[in-house]
């Protein structure tokens, strides 16, 4: 692109919230209105699309004012999204037109190229997580393929699973790990509410335990700074601790370790375990179809992990093989995505909004992220072709491996 060229640039956030919309969102203003100050475009529109692809396919946008460019920078202290989130498919045709985006007889894909197409946008910030990304390109393909016409797709992965292929750290996640341990800090008070408490922490992540996993290792590091009183209270650094860490890439049996976590109510009078929610959820899932159930599905497909309730499902198994008297589950994972980001993430956030409206301005479309195939993992615009969900987490890092020790798994 020219340098000359007036630039009409769109935003939208789509799918969960993160802790890292709104940063993304005010970054990428700032580097847009220094690229145009700096002389490297002839002309800047930004337009935000409300509530992800919802807004492209029902044409609710506005367009922001320039004069209030600088002033975006407050977004930063803001959790959620400031242009609205929704769960959208475009090539789910039933749902959409379910949900009055599109009339019988339209495509989404053909009614948000017509969209982009009338708005003129030259370039499209995804800000969502890999599902988000890739309909944005194959979005992108279908302009070029059947209009003629291009826009560059620059995403930005939002996710608090932290499992996206080929990127090391998605925004969002860091935060969300921090903000778990917050949670549960003043949770695992309730261990002293009752004799032989049960409490299950549930923690977002359908498919990876990066989020159960580091939230634990940021509520334990909180606790080597704690202090704790001598003999006589029953509140020690025991019972404050994590007995458990429950997630998906680490095989369950659930009958051995009530087994061990049965020593550790008798000693403490308690046990706290860390559930990833994608945790055993095959088995869940595999019983509510045995008994003939409906299992709830999203518009992507996926099991609506909210309605199916592992926490609950595990905490009924577990209670009796411990021997609980009370059992509490708390899900942290509404309260943590909805934080503000950390430093961690908008120094993250930040590298690849420079990055990105760079690429953007060169005309290259990616998903904006730490490239781990790549020596030194460069930040680059990211082939949509290589980006893919569903990364596990490794279970093999030194860091969790010390951390299941030091809790006796």
């Amino acid at each position: 692109m020219s340098a000359a060229q007036h630039m009409n640039v769109a935003m939208m956030t789509s799918g969960g919230l993160a802790p890292c919309l709104s940063s993304s969102v005010a970054y990428l203003i700032e580097f847009w209105a220094s690229a145009l100050k700096e002389g490297k475009i002839g002309g800047l529109t930004i337009r935000m699309y409300f509530d992800g692809y919802k807004g492209v396919l029902t044409g609710d946008s506005t367009v922001i004012a320039p004069e209030i460019y600088d002033e975006c920078s407050c977004l930063h202290d803001m959790g959620g999204s400031p242009i609205g989130n929704s769960r959208v498919k475009l090539t789910n045709v039933k749902d959409c037109m379910a949900r009055g985006f599109v009339k019988e007889g339209e495509t989404p894909l053909e009614v948000a190229a017509q969209q982009l197409i009338k708005d003129d946008i030259n370039v499209i910030h995804t800000i969502g997580g890999d599902d988000t990304n890739t309909q944005a390109a194959e979005l992108s393909k279908y302009i070029l393929e059947k209009h003629g016409g291009k826009v560059v797709v620059v995403g930005m992965p939002k996710t608090i699973d932290n499992d996206v292929y080929p990127i090391v750290q998605t925004f969002g996640a860091d935060t969300a790990a921090e903000q778990g341990a917050i949670f549960f800090k003043n949770v695992v008070s309730e261990s002293s509410a009752n004799p032989r408490m049960l409490i299950i922490h549930e923690v977002m992540g359908r498919d990876s335990g990066y989020l159960t996993a580091a939230t634990a290792r940021k509520y334990r590091d909180g606790m080597k700074s704690a202090k704790f009183t001598g003999p006589g209270f029953t509140t020690t650094a025991k019972s404050r601790d994590i007995h458990a860490v429950w997630i998906p890439e680490v095989s369950l049996d659930i009958a051995e370790e009530g087994k061990r976590l049965k020593k550790v109510m008798d000693e403490n009078g308690c046990v706290n375990v860390f559930l990833s929610e994608g945790a055993g959820v095959e088995e869940i899932v595999a019983e509510m179809e045995a008994n003939g159930e409906e299992v709830p599905r999203d518009a992507f497909g996926h099991v609506s992990l909210a309605k199916i309730n592992p926490g609950v499902y595990f905490s009924k198994r577990l209670a009796g093989l411990v021997g609980a008297e009370k059992t509490l589950v708390q899900k942290s994972g509404y309260f943590a995505r909805a934080a503000a980001s950390n430093t961690f993430d908008r120094k993250l956030i930040k590298d690849c909004a420079q990055e990105g409206v760079a690429s953007a301005i060169a005309g290259v479309s990616g998903c904006m992220g730490q490239d781990e195939d790549k020596e030194g993992t460069p930040i680059r615009a990211i082939e949509f072709e290589r980006i893919k969900g569903g990364k596990p987490f490794n279970a093999e890092f030194p860091w969790f491996k010390e951390m299941q020790a030091e809790i006796g798994m």
